[in-house]
């Protein structure tokens, strides 16, 4: 999936932001564990800058820590995006369904690896913010999405991976119903403040779990989430 280089930046903020970039995945990823070599090529290709508020300072862009997106929401830490992605077990044609747009971060990456991305947020500045980003760079494999996330994405259902980007209380089962055979969906469950990572995948009728440490995001709301 090509990204087309950013219209009107500076040609030091091309080389400094590739830099930063590299080094991220360098001590960031790499440095602590990620050892997929397609996970990490595809977060050196994709401007993580991009997709941040325009007040960051680039280096903050490319820390190793969440960053505020506006509207209460924010971009996830690189790692935490890279450890859910390799759970994904991501491969090209697969079919991905992401909960929750936020800047449209995650969606990129995931783009890089797979066949189409839909992907749904709640909040329509967020969504439109996104999609017009998306367009700007290039990727045309993701499909923008205003709805209640906890609802999934039955249009283009069943998924080969759903990422949910956001803390529910317990795992809205139109996801479970909309993974199909061999599929893995990570979702953060637990209370506001404190969750754990968890790894569900779709054998048949059955579903197996797997734990997959701490983690902290913001609340998933919807009907199957909690209340707004």
């Amino acid at each position: 999936m090509p990204l087309r280089d950013t219209k009107g930046s500076p040609m030091d903020e091309g080389a400094a932001a590739g830099g930063l970039r590299n080094r991220m995945v360098d001590e960031q990823l790499a440095g602590r564990g990620v050892r997929d070599e397609d996970v990490l090529n595809a977060f050196r290709r994709v401007p993580r800058h991009r997709f941040c508020l325009p007040e960051t300072p680039l280096r903050q862009a490319y820390a190793d820590h969440p960053l505020p997106i506006g509207h209460g929401q924010t971009i996830s830490q690189p790692l935490m995006v890279a450890e859910m992605t390799v759970a994904l077990g991501l491969k090209r044609g697969h079919r991905v369904l992401e909960i929750g747009t936020g800047s449209g971060y995650q969606a990129a990456i995931l783009a890089m690896l797979a066949g189409t991305v839909e992907t749904v947020e709640r909040i329509a500045a967020l969504a439109e913010t996104a999609g017009s980003l998306f367009r700007e760079l290039g990727l045309t494999t993701i499909n923008s999405h205003i709805h209640d996330g906890t609802l999934g994405w039955a249009a283009s259902a069943p998924y080969d991976a759903i990422v949910v980007t956001a803390a529910s209380p317990e795992i809205p089962p139109p996801l479970l119903d909309q993974l199909g055979d061999g599929g893995r969906l990570a979702i953060p469950v637990g209370s506001r403040g404190l969750q754990e990572l968890i790894i569900a995948e779709r054998h048949g009728p059955d579903i197996v779990y797997r734990h997959a440490g701490g983690c902290r995001f913001v609340p998933l709301l919807g009907q199957f989430g909690w209340p707004d």
